[in-house]
């Protein structure tokens, strides 16, 4: 590899300290980490990755992924890291999905997911919500897994 000028991609691994996995106790871990599903619609998981370009600097994407193909069924991307963004991602992921009721939407505490507006939607859509432990990225680990290999094998690579 040496001589011909290949290098590994080299990720530093996450730092996991056990005194962080408590959830506060109006936000319940539903999931477990238990990622596995008979069919689609059942769990899905949600988050927002950073995307620097170059003419608005940092932007934002959050992606909601069914845990069952692992494929992304609703997204959104925009200037501001907002409880709206976070919304719209799941918006898009109920647009052909007749009946939302008891489906498990699993993200991590951020402001975003606990906010208000946010809760009210998924209330209006009978969607349960689950919660990662506070500093404990492996509980949401498929669509971390995900924004990871979408930088590594995309973002990286180009300007945009």
């Amino acid at each position: 590899m040496a001589e011909q000028g290949l290098r590994s991609v080299v990720v530093k691994k996450y730092n996991h300290h056990a005194n962080h996995g408590t959830v506060p106790d109006d936000k319940e871990n539903i999931l477990k980490r238990d990622f596995e599903t008979e069919t689609i619609n059942q769990k899905w998981c949600t988050d927002i990755t950073y995307i620097h370009v170059q003419k608005e600097g940092w932007t934002y994407l959050a992606s909601v992924m069914d845990l069952c193909s692992r494929k992304i069924i609703g997204y959104a991307y925009g200037t501001s890291m907002t409880a709206e963004l976070a919304v719209e991602a799941v918006k898009n992921a109920c647009l052909n999905v007749r009946a939302t009721k008891g489906i498990i939407l699993h993200s991590d505490l951020g402001s975003q997911y606990t906010s208000q507006s946010f809760e009210k939607f998924l209330d209006s859509r009978e969607i349960l919500h689950s919660f990662s432990r506070k500093g404990n990225p492996y509980d949401n680990a498929c669509i971390e897994s995900f924004h990871s290999v979408l930088k590594k094998e995309e973002i990286y690579l180009h300007n945009y």
